[in-house]
């Protein structure tokens, strides 16, 4: 029991990047393929522990860590340029592609190919604990594209400020991890 609650944890922990993302990602017009996003997020929160824990650390020393300055980079370049639509009063609409939705996704789930690595001092159950990775990540992924969107519609122009903020905030915290 003790070992499902700490894997419930991790998986919490794990969901609050996305759920950060995607809450920024509800303030904003998106095309209604963003609600595939809890789907790829659970897919790839499944399959990164278990990669993470199959290739261990050569995988590390290749990458060198460097995904974070990537996601942040990319999260401030969206921010700066929703921030300019926002201001030329037109409507903000991001349409991502399966691709862009994939990668936004992968991006959210290195953090659980690091947590892999430490998966046999964690659990043995390692299929069942990406399960719960997956429930989770997946879970808060679609809350927080439903109350951004709940926000925008009570809120207005001001949930879309307020989330432009974030996505900018989030991308600086991803740069300087």
């Amino acid at each position: 029991m003790k070992e499902i609650v700490s894997i419930f944890l991790i998986g919490i922990s794990l969901s609050m990047d996305t759920f950060s993302l995607s809450l920024t990602l509800g303030t904003i017009k998106t095309s209604k393929r963003i609600f595939l996003l809890p789907i790829l997020v659970g897919i790839f929160h499944f399959f990164m522990p278990l990669i993470g824990n199959f290739l261990g650390f050569k995988i590390i020393d290749l990458l060198s860590i460097t995904t974070n300055k990537l996601l942040g980079v990319i999260l401030i370049l969206l921010a700066i340029n929703i921030f300019y639509h926002y201001f030329k009063e037109e409507t903000i609409n991001v349409n991502l592609s399966i691709i862009g939705l994939m990668l936004l996704a992968l991006s959210v789930s290195i953090d659980s190919f690091s947590v892999g690595l430490g998966f046999s001092a964690l659990t043995t159950h390692q299929v069942l604990a990406s399960f719960i990775f997956s429930l989770c990540s997946s879970s808060f992924t679609y809350l927080g594209l439903t109350i951004g969107k709940y926000c925008t519609k009570h809120l207005g122009k001001l949930a879309n400020f307020i989330g432009i903020i974030m996505l900018f905030i989030l991308g600086l915290i991803h740069l300087f991890k």
